[in-house]
C-alpha cells in the first residue's frame, strides 16, 4: 500500500501539512545544535544546545499527535518522521563522541544497525513486503536514546564512569533492538506483511 499510495499521492502537497512541516524544521535543527554544541566553552552554550534539543523532541511528539488526530498520515511523513529522528541520533552521538570515547563503539553499533534496517526494508518493499510500523523495542530505544544523549549534552561535568554506564546501557538496548529488526525481517516468525496491490 505504501508504494501504491506513493505513486498517487501529490508530494508537493503532502509535504505542507503540518506534521510534515515540523519534521522538516527538526532536520533544519541538526546543523544548528550541532554547530552550537562543537563550538560550546562555557556551560550555558550546552544548555542551548540542550534547548535545541528540547524542542526538537517536543515537536516530534507534536507532529505524531496531530497527524493522527487530524487524519494527515501521508506516505511523505512515513519517510520524514523517522528520517529527522535518525539523523538527529546520529549527530548527538557524533558530536558526544568527539569528547567521549566511549561513544565511538556505540556509534559503529548504531550505523550498522540502521544500515541493516534500510536495507532489509528496500529489500522488502522490492518483493512486495514491509514492516507494519516500528517495532515496540525500536520506539523503546529511540527513547532511552534521546533521553541519555541529552543528559549527556546537558551535563558535560559527567564523570567517564557514569558516561560508560549511560552508553553501555544505550548499547545494549541498541543491540536488542536489532536482533528484534533481524527477527522481525528474517527471523522464523517474522513480521513483515504483503503490501496491498
Amino acid at each position: 500500500m505504501l508504494i501504491k499510495d506513493w505513486k498517487k499521492e501529490d508530494w508537493k502537497k503532502e509535504i505542507c501539512t503540518i506534521p510534515n512541516l515540523l519534521s522538516l524544521f527538526r532536520l533544519v535543527l541538526i546543523p544548528v545544535y550541532v554547530y552550537i554544541y562543537l563550538h560550546a566553552t562555557e556551560p550555558h552554550h550546552y544548555w542551548i544546545a540542550g534547548g535545541i534539543l528540547a524542542v526538537s523532541c517536543l515537536t516530534d511528539l507534536v507532529d505524531g499527535k496531530i497527524a493522527r488526530k487530524f487524519n494527515m498520515i501521508s506516505s511523505v511523513g512515513k519517510v520524514l518522521d523517522p528520517l529527522a529522528d535518525k539523523l538527529t541520533q546520529l549527530s548527538l552521538i557524533i558530536c558526544l563522541s568527539v569528547h567521549r570515547k566511549s561513544l565511538r563503539l556505540m556509534l559503529v553499533l548504531f550505523v550498522v544497525k540502521e544500515f541493516f534496517q534500510l536495507f532489509a526494508m528496500i529489500f522488502s518493499l522490492r518483493r512486495g513486503q514491509a514492516l507494519n510500523g516500528a517495532l515496540m523495542i525500536g520506539k523503546i530505544c529511540t527513547t532511552v536514546l534521546f533521553i541519555s544523549l541529552i543528559v549527556m549534552v546537558l551535563c558535560p561535568w559527567l564523570s567517564e564512569t557514569t558516561t560508560d554506564i549511560i552508553t553501555g546501557v544505550c548499547s545494549a538496548f541498541l543491540g536488542i533492538s536489532f536482533v528484534e529488526y533481524i527477527q522481525a525481517y528474517y527471523g522464523k516468525n517474522k513480521k513483515v506483511q504483503n503490501l496491498e496491490a
